[in-house]
């Protein structure tokens, strides 16, 4: 029975979500719309912003979990928003609210993954200095994040897609020079 509430209390904060603000979001909306008491929900949750981080961190362990491999710098960075897209309006409403740093959370934990499990296969059998890797690393995953704050700053407006697909042409080869470079 626990799970099964606490799921009805994430879907019913969802659905709310992607009609309102977060701030126009309250308990006793949540608990109406699952037809559950008060009580109920803070049996599960200490208050919204501990609901909130338990949905996006589970979310960001099941994308790690659809992905146990990255072939592609351009697979990464939609790894690191797919989210994101699935779930537009409840996104921007928990980023134009002030639990925005819960989402930033969520967003370098996935990017990270997605670059560090990119990295493996960029890395293998290259001779490489674990400083130099973690640069590299360091590198992609500021640029994973900046680009999807870029995004999100701007109303998730733009098409991501075709927008990733251009920057991995654009940087076409970048990599494998910088670990050539590195390999010297």
């Amino acid at each position: 029975m626990t799970n099964l509430t606490k799921k009805a209390i994430k879907e019913a904060f969802l659905e709310l979500l992607s009609d309102r603000p977060l701030h126009q979001i309250t308990i006793k909306d949540i608990v109406e719309q699952c037809g559950i008491n008060r009580n109920s929900f803070y049996y599960h949750y200490q208050d919204l912003p501990a609901l909130i981080e338990e949905i996006v961190m589970e979310e960001a362990d099941a994308i790690i979990d659809e992905y146990p491999s990255i072939d592609s710098i351009e697979i990464a960075f939609n790894v690191a928003l797919s989210f994101a897209r699935k779930n537009r309006s409840a996104i921007l409403h928990i980023y134009n609210s002030v639990n925005r740093d819960i989402f930033e959370q969520y967003l370098w934990k996935v990017s990270d993954y997605a670059v560090t499990t990119f990295g493996s296969k960029a890395f293998a059998n290259k001779e490489i200095n674990a400083e130099d890797k973690e640069v590299i690393e360091n590198y992609y995953k500021c640029e994973f994040f900046g680009f999807a704050i870029y995004w999100l700053q701007n109303g998730m407006r733009e098409d991501v897609e075709s927008r990733i697909g251009r920057i991995c042409e654009l940087q076409h080869g970048m990599l494998e020079e910088t670990i050539n470079r590195c390999s010297k």
